[in-house]
């Protein structure tokens, strides 16, 4: 028997995988379009709490948090934030007696407190979270990363579905035919942008994909196994051999989260050093003056110096000992492999920082474009949807195009997430939907 097209296969599945995640799609979107001007929202919220008027001799750093803490009524403090120029106030983060995390905002020349967030309720903190893991822990990041997966797999289905099959004209092809009738300029409003978007759609969702706490961490893990990882050269002796990694003690750059945290070396009669010895050493570093300074976890942890500000070329990390105030690990953009500069250079653009107000609009009119064209798409099916089916053009089984099939396992190789789903689609296809008539009718009639 003869194979048939494998058009109204890629279609049907391009369909289904459409309609599952357009919900999520636009959430992401959304919040990406948001996230994207956190800095110039959080400017203009906290206007107050971030600007000082510059005048007189700043404070020492002990003299501020020790401010904070009882401006908190106590607690222990976690991060010290200088401000990266003299019209920046202080921030002290501390987690409270009740256990919760709070940032104080101070006047680094008055001591004057000016105003305390709990970082937990901050806007644009609960935008990050719904953006990148639906606010839903471990279970909506390991969601978000399977929809970035399979949105990648619908622009590669939409592609064929959108390749012309004939020496058709320019019109609905690179351009749309906007007077050519309702069905006509819907399909080309959905294909064509489709088209337009797709590359710069890809850098983003590889991007994203990043941060994920799956295929991210994998991809992590990966780079530094191949050599592309951390050079010995970065730190003061040899590289330790630790089971913590920066992302657990401190906020770090992605490109920094898998660093090996070499122990404070624990000397007899050592005390804790000051918070203003840290500062000066910080200062001695000349990194970005945007970082901040995360306080040792235990008697054995580090001070963390970190900044990633809105140039890739500007991220560092830096451990400190924290009883001989010396730098036991200074890792910056110039000791990442080409492999991690790329990936560096692609989440600063992912977060619209990179190259500034363009970077914001460009990023923009991606997140307006994907939900236009998951407004189309929907519309589209919706129109055409005969009552009471789904309306998915009928095809051959997956298992008689090998190529397709072929496919669809690489990519599930690649994204493992996607293989998962692919098998239990598979098992509820022949479970449930192919074992029960009005399912079955509904969705292969």
């Amino acid at each position: 028997m003869k194979k048939k097209s494998i058009h109204p296969l890629i279609w049907r599945w391009h369909l289904y995988a459409g309609l599952i995640i357009s919900p999520f799609l636009i959430i992401l979107a959304v919040t990406g379009a948001i996230y994207l001007f956190k800095h110039d929202i959080e400017a203009y919220i906290y206007k107050d709490y971030y600007q000082v008027e510059e005048g007189g001799e700043r404070l020492n750093p002990s003299d501020l948090v020790n401010t904070a803490v009882n401006t908190a009524g106590g607690g222990d403090v976690t991060r010290y934030r200088p401000g990266e120029d003299p019209s920046r106030s202080v921030e002290v983060g501390l987690i409270d007696n009740n256990g919760d995390a709070l940032t104080i905002f101070i006047n680094p020349y008055t001591r004057e407190v000016l105003g305390t967030i709990n970082d937990n309720t901050r806007p644009m903190d609960i935008i990050e979270r719904v953006h990148g893991e639906l606010s839903a822990g471990t279970i909506g990041d390991r969601i978000v990363e399977l929809i970035a997966c399979w949105t990648i797999i619908m622009i590669l289905s939409g592609l064929y579905l959108w390749f012309p099959k004939t020496k058709e004209k320019i019109k609905g092809v690179f351009t749309f035919r906007l007077n050519k009738g309702n069905r006509v300029r819907w399909r080309d409003l959905h294909a064509v942008s489709g088209f337009w978007f797709s590359l710069s759609l890809l850098f983003f969702l590889l991007s994203g994909l990043l941060w994920t706490g799956f295929w991210g961490n994998g991809v992590q893990q990966l780079v530094t196994a191949s050599g592309s990882g951390y050079p010995p050269s970065i730190w003061v002796g040899d590289a330790p051999e630790s089971d913590i990694v920066t992302e657990d003690v401190a906020d770090v750059s992605w490109a920094a989260e898998q660093l090996p945290v070499a122990d404070s070396e624990m000397i007899s009669g050592y005390r804790q050093a000051s918070i203003n010895d840290i500062a000066e050493t910080a200062e001695s570093t000349g990194i970005h003056p945007s970082y901040d300074i995360f306080y040792p976890a235990g008697e054995t942890g580090v001070f963390t110096l970190s900044t990633f500000p809105d140039r890739a070329q500007d991220e560092a990390t830096v451990h400190i000992d924290q009883y001989s105030n010396s730098v036991i690990a200074d890792y910056r953009y110039d000791h990442y492999g080409p492999i991690g500069k790329f990936f560096a250079l692609g989440i600063t653009i992912h977060k619209g920082l990179q190259f500034g107000l363009i970077n914001q609009l460009f990023g923009l009119v991606i997140c307006i474009g994907l939900i236009g064209m998951v407004a189309t798409g929907f519309w589209m099916w919706w129109k055409r949807k005969p009552k009471g089916r789904m309306g998915a053009p009928k095809s051959e089984s997956i298992v008689r195009h090998k190529g397709i099939l072929f496919t669809l396992i690489v990519l599930g190789l690649i994204f493992p997430l996607v293989g998962v789903s692919l098998i239990i689609i598979w098992l509820i296809n022949i479970f449930i939907i192919r074992k029960n008539e009005t399912l079955r009718n509904f969705f292969y009639r």
